[in-house]
């Protein structure tokens, strides 16, 4: 199994590229996804928010109600901090999970992290690989696509790892400033790159 890390900024098109992957022959798993189920009803997670945050964040089906959940963390240091270390340990039991079929395998498996950087997470992996695009780039995809104000899109592109940053842990590095073609074109060369590297048992050290 070739684990490879895959990051890049809000409207950078990491997803896109996931996409891209995956049709090639990419395992894509998401560490948002792995997040949100971190937390569902039945899981650990769940009884231990509960637990920090009061049954106010619940809604009537006795889920957590992740709008409420994300108000009460948003502006509060402690409690986000609180937060994370509930979810991240479900999020790697959830992974560990996830990796366990492909271990033994040559394939290609790429877990979309967009924290990556900020997290620390890069020695986890075989490879990684950003997703960089310029900011006017990422602000026009943001306000055409989802309908975000450019000063909230801005806004958050300040309080996130820059370009630069995610590039310096980087071992592939994909632009995503120009056309879809150019993209597919890049992410072909990448998933030819990455699937020779499996099949020879990992990268050369």
């Amino acid at each position: 199994m070739l684990l490879v890390g895959l990051t890049g900024g809000i409207g950078s098109g990491k997803s896109t590229v996931a996409e891209m992957l995956q049709r090639r022959g990419a395992v894509v798993l998401d560490a948002d996804q792995f997040a949100r189920r971190a937390i569902d009803p039945g899981r650990p997670g769940h009884g231990r928010v509960v637990e920090a945050f009061g049954e106010g964040i619940l809604s009537g089906d006795g889920a957590i109600d992740r709008d409420r959940l994300a108000a009460r963390v948003f502006a509060d240091a402690e409690a986000r901090q609180a937060l994370e270390a509930i979810i991240h340990p479900e999020v790697a039991s959830l992974l560990a999970d996830a990796l366990e079929p492909y271990r033994d395998s040559h394939r290609v498996v790429v877990y979309v992290v967009p924290l990556l950087v900020e997290n620390h997470l890069e020695g986890m992996f075989d490879l990684v690989v950003t997703v960089s695009a310029e900011e006017n780039a990422r602000v026009a995809r943001l306000t055409g696509q989802r309908g975000m104000g450019a000063a909230d899109v801005r806004a958050r592109l300040a309080a996130q790892a820059s370009d630069a940053e995610r590039e310096r842990v980087a071992d592939r590095v994909i632009r995503n400033d120009g056309s879809k073609e150019g993209l597919e074109r890049s992410v072909a060369a990448l998933w030819a790159d990455l699937a020779d590297t499996a099949a020879r048992g990992g990268p050369e050290t």
